[in-house]
């Protein structure tokens, strides 16, 4: 059994299993980039190639997922990439992706739920029922004029009242959480299912060509339109990071981790091409954009019903990866207050069902305040920001601890090798999974950019107000702690791990 690491703060009941969480994987994972990215990343980015943007993604988290399998098994604690940063480069560096980790949480929790509210605005279509757009609609207008209806205060309430009541259903406790998981996965894995049978009777080829469109301009179509797509799609693997995030709550962590890991990504990585490739063969790739594009492709050749029956399955499927969100974004905030980076409150557990509640119930809110306020087009792209800096950092910390913790016990390790080259290990996968990373925070920051000089400044101004309060609050966090505790040591702990 895995020794737990001691750090002074309550600990977590260890009540996942291999299959519990493959499914919080594929939970988070197969949700809104499924159901809604296919559409937006096709419409605008790479036009039928977004099939092979999600498999382009998958590889590069795939790499990192390996490098992550290696630090969750030697390091079965809470916080994942947070936590392994900390004990390879210190708290300093650990705040860094701490933060970037709590802006990819925040962010993918209202995109997520930012499709959520669209898909059951769209049920309730179906049924005659139309909510007021003051209550349904962001308060900040996205990239195109139509994001947002003119006159009056806007806000979408509907996204955060379902952050709510996701965190309400978190806080009575892992195991019931990860039930309540297990079947809203086994619903939407079914809906998907019969999507792609009826779809594929009702492809047409020739939608496919050209299957990667010549450019348009800058990130749209072409070759630097598949990049920018592939950049986009990549937040929805950010399943991988909260599987790792369950590593304090695995009963036999050196097991069920790495099948978390690299199941979560193949069920996935399957899923979304085959999916997409139904999904812009079924209608042309330009009308896409829409916030339901698979329920519109559906009742598009001729089976309306059959898409009231995929948006059950969609509000499903993002109702899970809401879930599995909130779930990792407030185990990142526990681990980070356990090290005294945030506030002890984050901490307190809950006297009868053991979850974080202060932290679930703030996560959750803030979450839901963001999709109250942004549209979904600029929350996935901040979103990859945050994922693909955690990835450097884990990338980073296995090839640092290869060197400063030669000895740590690793039940599982990365293949094909590297060499030591003063105080990293490069290892090949590591360094693929680093390049990768930094590539696509590259492409993301040039389409903001893009997107800012073409009068689009909002996910900009955003980026940088958010990283100049990480900054503020880094160096006020170190002013108290040098002025009223000794140096805080993130070092890896004595204790074997296994």
């Amino acid at each position: 059994m895995a020794a737990e690491i001691k750090t002074g703060a309550p600990s977590l009941h260890r009540a996942l299993g291999p299959v519990d969480l493959l499914l919080l994987g594929v939970g988070c994972v197969v949700g809104a980039g499924i159901y809604i990215l296919p559409g937006v990343a096709a419409a605008e980015y790479a036009g039928p190639a977004v099939t092979l943007a999600f498999v382009a993604a998958a590889a590069a988290c795939g790499l990192t997922g390996l490098c992550y399998a290696e630090l969750a098994t030697a390091m079965p604690i809470a916080g994942a990439s947070y936590s392994y940063v900390a004990r390879a480069f210190g708290p300093v560096a650990a705040f860094g992706v701490g933060w970037a980790l709590t802006l990819e949480f925040l962010l993918a929790g209202a995109a997520v739920s930012t499709g959520f509210a669209s898909y059951f605005m769209s049920l309730l279509h179906e049924f005659g029922i139309d909510l007021p757009q003051a209550l349904t609609h962001a308060s900040i207008a996205g990239t195109a004029p139509t994001d947002l209806p003119t006159g009056g205060f806007h806000t979408n309430a509907l996204a955060l009242l379902a952050l709510l009541i996701v965190g309400g259903t978190l806080m009575r406790g892992v195991r019931e959480s990860a039930r309540a998981n297990a079947v809203l996965v086994v619903v939407k894995i079914s809906v998907l299912l019969t999507f792609l049978l009826i779809g594929a009777r009702h492809v047409q080829p020739a939608l496919w060509h050209p299957f990667l469109p010549p450019s348009e301009g800058p990130f749209r179509y072409g070759a630097s339109g598949f990049l920018r797509a592939a950049s986009v799609v990549v937040f929805a693997y950010l399943g991988f990071d909260t599987v790792a995030t369950a590593a304090a709550e695995a009963r036999k962590p050196a097991r069920d981790l790495p099948i978390g890991l690299i199941g979560t990504l193949t069920v996935s990585a399957l899923l979304y091409a085959l999916v997409s490739l139904v999904l812009t063969g079924l209608v042309p790739f330009r009308t896409l954009n829409v916030p339901d594009p698979v329920a519109f492709a559906m009742a598009h050749v001729g089976y309306p019903g059959i898409g009231m029956l995929l948006r059950v399955g969609a509000l499903a499927g993002l109702a899970s990866v809401m879930l599995a969100n909130t779930y990792g974004h407030s185990r990142i905030c526990f681990a980070m207050a356990r090290d005294g980076l945030l506030p002890n409150w984050f901490t307190r557990l809950h006297p009868r069902h053991g979850t974080p509640g202060h932290g679930i119930a703030l996560t959750a809110g803030a979450a839901g305040l963001l999709a109250a306020l942004f549209p979904i087009g600029i929350l996935a792209d901040l979103v990859s920001i945050g994922t693909m800096v955690a990835f450097a950092g884990v990338a980073l910390s296995v090839m640092r601890m290869r060197v400063t913790a030669p000895d740590m016990v690793r039940p599982f390790r990365l293949p094909l090798g590297g060499v030591r080259i003063g105080g990293l290990w490069l290892g090949i996968i590591p360094v693929c999974a680093l390049f990768l990373s930094l590539t696509t925070i590259g492409v993301v920051i040039a389409g903001l950019w893009q997107q800012a000089r073409m009068g689009h400044p909002a996910a900009a101004i955003f980026l940088l107000l958010y990283v100049t309060a990480g900054c503020v609050l880094s160096v006020i966090r170190a002013r108290i702690v040098n002025k009223t505790s000794p140096k805080q040591d993130l070092t890896l702990p004595k204790e074997s791990i296994s």
